[in-house]
Formats: C-alpha cells, structure tokens, sequence
C-alpha cells in the first residue's frame, strides 16, 4: 500500500512539473513573440496573457489585443481570445473568439465583426515551424460592419482548411454561409431591388490550394506563401432568381497570374447584368454588346436564361474562344 501511496506521489508531482514547465515555457513564448513583433515595427500589445488549466490542459487566455502589422496595413483589435490544448499534445489546439466586437483594418478601410459562439480547432504539426496540418472554424450568426453601414452577415459559418497528407503543401479548402446576406452597402451599391431576397438559398465553396511552401507560423511572421496552383471543384452562390456555379483548374505563375480554364453556369444572367449596371461596374453603352453576345451563349446552351461556357485563362488574360473579354486579378494572398 506504501508503494502504491508513493508511486502515485511521484506521479502527480511529474504531472505538475510538467505542467508547470509547459505553462511557463508557453508563457514565454507568447511573450518573446509579441516582443519580437514589436522590434519589427508592429503594435502587439495585450492588457494581460495568462496560461491556466493545472493540471490537464494549457488554457491560453489574452485579454484587449491590438496587433497592427505597417508593411501590409493590417490591424486587428479584439476584446480578447481564448485557446486551449491539451498539456501532452500542445500542437492540438482549441479557440473560442468572444460574442463581442472584433474590430480590422486594413488599406481598404475598416470594419467590424460581431460572432456568436463563434470558434474552432487548430491542428499544427510537433516542431518550431508549427506548420498547420488542419483548421475547423464555425460561428452561428455572425455579421460585418462599415463606418458607412452593414456589409455582409450569416446565420452560420463553416470553414475547414486540411492539409494533404501526402503533399505537404497541397491544403483542401471548404466553406459554407448558410443563409449569407448582403448588408446594407451592397444592396444600395447594387442598387437591389426592396423585393429581392434578404438572403442567399447557397454560398459554398470547395477547392484544392497548392503553395509554394506549407502554412506555417511564418506565414504570419513574415510572408504568406505563394499559391501555385488551384483546383475550384465548386463554387456555388444562389440568391433569388439568380444562380452561379463554377468550377476551375488553374496553374498560378510566381506574379499571381493564372492559366488554365473556367467552367462558368449562370441562371437568369440579365438580371445579372442589370445588377452590375446599376452599381456602375457595367457602362451602359457596353450593355448592348455583352448581352448580345452572352445571348449567342445562352442560345448554344439551349436555355435562353441560361449560360454554360468554358473560358480560358492565359497568363491572367481571359478569353471566351478567341475573344478576349479581360483580365484576372493576380492571386496573391494579401
């Protein structure tokens, strides 16, 4: 009985040295980080980081963050964020973001988002570079917000980014907005009409990434990794009358440019134009042309309110058979 009693002794004082160990090297971590963001130049500041959870888990709490990196003009303001992980698998983390104002900006302008029950799980590989092997983030009803007015919001999100197992820089992306709505802003820059659906029937997005190197806390740090290629299985978006479905395979070059092809479906595509004439990216004296020519489309597709076509994609340059019709923006992660 004495060497059970002792056995067990020695155990629990194990665990809590262990636990200390790695709540303080924790603590120190997250320290030298924010010291280290600072020396480069950045706001990193936080009201108090505190590590909890004795004796099972590492539970991560950081109250009024502020971090602002200059080089890309990106901040972020949040009331605080909490994480956890168990004390013997730290690279398997938890997260929960508060039911309150999270607050960015970036060179575009600000914004803010509110979420409800709004977090996820975070899976990163054992080393220093902590290269992300999966990321689960689901919210209910969240929404984002302009000085000018509401932007965008949802009844619920789910994202899931899950690394290859055997591409270690190939990453399969899924998200779904179930009932996502336009706010306030882009119904009057779309100029909408008042009868037209307050929601979407379906926002959803499934595709393959492949980067120039893995996602890990350089990422962050220092640079974001290049996208090299991209497979859109689909991509999904039904609002009222209107429906888009599209697929692509794309090659990216090192400048972001695209090539490869895109598989384009449109439901009701007049209403679309009418949509991108009244918010002003469509000049009325080229609505004549686009129309007639997507109606030469819609006839070959057999259903007049309908458009399938495959566009190509050269060096950026989009072109429908031989006629060019523009140019993609160049995929790179801000």
């Amino acid at each position: 009985m004495r060497r059970v009693f002792w056995f067990a002794v020695i155990v629990a004082a194990a665990i809590s040295l262990w636990w200390v160990y790695a709540a303080t090297n924790l603590q120190r971590e997250i320290n030298t980080w924010f010291a280290a963001r600072v020396e480069e130049g950045w706001q990193a500041e936080a009201v108090d980081v505190s590590v909890d959870g004795f004796p099972r888990d590492l539970i991560l709490k950081i109250d009024d963050l502020a971090l602002a990196d200059p080089e890309t003009g990106v901040a972020l303001q949040m009331p605080g964020v909490q994480a956890s992980a168990p004390v013997w698998r730290p690279g398997e983390v938890s997260f929960a973001l508060p039911d309150d104002e999270i607050s960015f900006a970036t060179t575009s302008g600000k914004t803010r988002l509110t979420t409800m029950q709004a977090g996820g799980h975070l899976h990163l590989r054992s080393g220093a570079a902590l290269v992300l092997e999966n990321l689960a983030f689901s919210s209910q009803r969240w929404a984002l917000a302009a000085p000018e007015g509401s932007l965008w919001g949802a009844e619920g999100l789910d994202m899931d980014i899950a690394q290859d197992p055997e591409n270690p820089t190939r990453y399969r992306v899924e998200f779904d907005a179930p009932s996502f709505q336009p706010g306030s802003v882009p119904r009057r820059a779309f100029r909408v009409p008042a009868d037209w659906p307050v929601a979407f029937d379906s926002l959803r997005l499934n595709l393959t990434v492949d980067f120039d190197r893995p996602i890990d806390r350089s990422t962050i740090e220092v640079a974001r990794p290049g996208i090299r290629a991209l497979t859109l299985d689909l991509a999904e978006a039904a609002w009222g009358r209107l429906l888009i479905r599209a697929s692509a395979d794309l090659e990216i070059s090192q400048d972001g440019r695209a090539t490869g092809d895109i598989s384009l479906q449109a439901r009701n595509w007049r209403d679309m134009l009418s949509l991108a004439e009244a918010a002003g990216s469509l000049p009325s004296v080229m609505r004549p042309q686009l129309e007639n020519i997507l109606a030469a489309l819609a006839r070959g597709s057999g259903n007049p309110n309908a458009i399938d076509v495959t566009l190509s994609i050269a060096d950026g340059r989009v072109f429908l058979g031989f006629i060019p019709l523009g140019e993609l923006p160049p995929l790179l992660l801000p």
